[in-house]
């Protein structure tokens, strides 16, 4: 049930984040929700190979080039996803930047008190 509504508040930052930002576009919320199981499913698969690879860039820009690869995950998604559009690289880097922040903030309303 947690990952549901974990993919559903992503959505919702996606749309907030297309609606924001120039470069970006989502044609509707099936899209957004396509786009947000894709990023997970990129980040799950894709992301840590793409770490494993780029390990010594990763060491040499204190972490970085992290922020690199959290924008090709999204020109990733841009390419799989028919209604979902980036413009550039320096978009996706400040979509990527702004829905980690999004979904971070999301996310702490999901945690449960202890």
């Amino acid at each position: 049930m947690k990952t549901f509504l974990k993919i559903l508040l992503t959505a919702l930052a996606v749309i907030i984040l297309a609606t924001v930002l120039p470069g970006v576009s989502v044609s509707g919320s099936l899209s957004a929700i396509i786009v947000a199981v894709v990023i997970a499913l990129l980040n799950m698969f894709v992301k840590p190979l793409l770490i494993f690879f780029t390990l010594p860039a990763t060491i040499v820009t204190f972490g970085l080039f992290l922020f690199v690869i959290n924008a090709i995950i999204i020109l990733l998604a841009d390419k799989l996803v028919d209604g979902f559009a980036v413009s550039g690289f320096f978009a996706a880097l400040l979509f990527s930047i702004l829905l980690s922040i999004f979904r971070s903030v999301l996310f702490s309303l999901l945690k449960e008190k202890k």
